[in-house]
């Protein structure tokens, strides 16, 4: 029997009287989780960075000597293909414009675009051949977050908010931090939960915000609303959640609905504390890089990211750019000019986040993940930019059950294509579920007639990468 199902059942059948209306508050989501599991778990929380728009991979991790060697010239991989891109008439070879190096006992090649994560590469597992079906964003980033190109299926942090629910009663299980200038490509379907109970969508919090949750508190207009009148206003509604459960046995959406009410009250008392991080110290302040216009704000998101995980937020997404021509990881017009601003916004904060899970002990069951929806080709467009390539891409682990200093798969001699080791989102996906005790084929529903999972009908956990 699929463990999923039976957890839902059991949700299911505690929603028809009084007991399903205090569900919320009644469920230990830790115990419900042991139901979901397959076998021991590494890691307990993901944080997930997603770098939005394509990050260039040979102008990041992905040493060619051969784009040096044969600048200028004719890109001819040699094989007879036809070359093409995808909004663009392919150029000529192109060199990365930052230089490279060696780093940690592993020999790491990484770009000078990141000379702090570069320190960190002996912690990482890096996925040097990932692939995509699509070289087109909106499709690529739906497969990189849900499994599937189209849109209107639930995306890897409601599989999991599903599956195991909040480590505390108190939090989502499932928090979005989008970039400050906006949403990525696709919205907020991008942290759907598409088919299963809308209380595992995405919480989208906006930290550059005056009110970063939207919705926590009365309006300001509104003094007639107090806190009496509020419980009075919430027996009511207890009131009529029993009549309206008892009349409807089978229907779970008075559950899900319940759940999210119950833990929005529960998020009133906790988010104060939970998103202000003047309490930081100073140094780690300075660390994240909140006092740098540049990286001010991915590192109050990166730290932001850190504080939840400590209280109990089991899935957090951290998004690096918005949705859009410029701004972000799709770097058609100038890879010096626009990667070296994402990478400066990005790489420092992203330093700090592993630093700081290591230095509190929380890297040990935590899975910090590092990705975005395909890679650049290695010719240029027009003079100094990069089409899209959904050929190869690189994606990196770190953290609980991880092991460091490892890669898997390896891109031709110009980084176009994978020549080893060829890894898609199926596997990514698999790998995530796999460290936190889930076996991707078990987590299922059936919907429309079909049984859906995260890793749709493909995925083999990259046991390259683990410990």
């Amino acid at each position: 029997m699929n463990s999923l199902f039976t957890r839902r059942d059991f949700l299911g059948a505690l929603s028809t009287g009084l007991g399903g209306i205090a569900l919320g508050s009644l469920l230990q989501d830790e115990a419900f989780a042991a139901m979901a599991l397959h076998h021991r778990p590494k890691a307990k929380r993901v944080i997930q960075l997603f770098m939005n728009g394509g990050a260039s991979q040979c102008d990041l991790f992905d040493y060619k000597p051969q784009l040096i060697a044969r600048h200028g010239q004719v890109f001819d991989p040699g094989t007879g293909e036809r070359v093409e891109a995808s909004i663009s008439t392919p150029g000529a070879v192109m060199k990365s414009p930052f230089t490279w190096a060696q780093h940690g006992e592993c020999g790491r090649w990484v770009s000078s675009a990141l000379p702090h994560l570069a320190r960190h590469v002996d912690t990482m597992a890096f996925l040097m051949a990932m692939q995509s079906k699509s070289n087109v964003h909106g499709p690529a980033s739906y497969l990189q977050t849900s499994g599937f190109l189209l849109p209107g299926f639930p995306c890897a942090g409601a599989w999991i908010s599903y599956a195991l629910g909040s480590l505390a009663n108190n939090v989502p299980a499932f928090v979005v931090l989008p970039d400050v200038r906006g949403l990525p490509y696709n919205g907020r379907s991008a942290f759907t939960s598409g088919f299963l109970p809308a209380n595992h969508q995405g919480t989208v919090i906006n930290a550059a915000a005056p009110q970063p949750v939207t919705h926590l508190q009365p309006p300001a207009g509104a003094p007639h609303i107090t806190s009496a009148s509020r419980a009075e206003g919430l027996d009511l509604l207890q009131e009529m959640n029993v009549a309206h459960a008892a009349e409807r046995p089978g229907d779970s959406r008075l559950t899900a609905r319940i759940e999210s009410y119950e833990l929005a009250a529960r998020l009133q008392l906790a988010a104060p504390e939970l998103l202000d991080v003047n309490g930081e110290s100073a140094t780690t302040k300075t660390l994240y890089g909140l006092d740098q216009a540049a990286t001010s704000d991915f590192g109050k998101r990166c730290l932001l990211a850190r504080r939840m995980v400590e209280r109990g937020v089991r899935f957090v997404q951290v998004w690096s750019g918005h949705g859009g021509p410029s701004g972000n990881w799709d770097n058609h017009g100038d890879i010096g000019k626009e990667l070296g601003f994402a990478a400066r916004s990005m790489d420092q904060p992203a330093a700090a986040l592993l630093i700081d899970l290591q230095a509190r002990g929380l890297l040990e069951d935590t899975l910090l993940v590092w990705t975005t929806e395909f890679g650049r080709m290695p010719f240029s467009q027009g003079s100094l930019g990069r089409d899209h390539n959904g050929g190869t891409f690189v994606s990196w682990f770190a953290g609980a059950g991880v092991k460091p200093g490892v890669a898997c798969g390896q891109s031709d001699e110009w980084s176009w294509k994978p020549i080893e080791g060829a890894t898609t989102s199926y596997d990514f996906h698999a790998t995530i579920l796999h460290l936190l005790g889930i076996n991707h084929e078990n987590i299922s529903v059936r919907h429309s007639g079909v049984d859906r999972r995260l890793t749709d009908v493909h995925g083999h956990v990259i046991t390259e990468v683990l410990a």
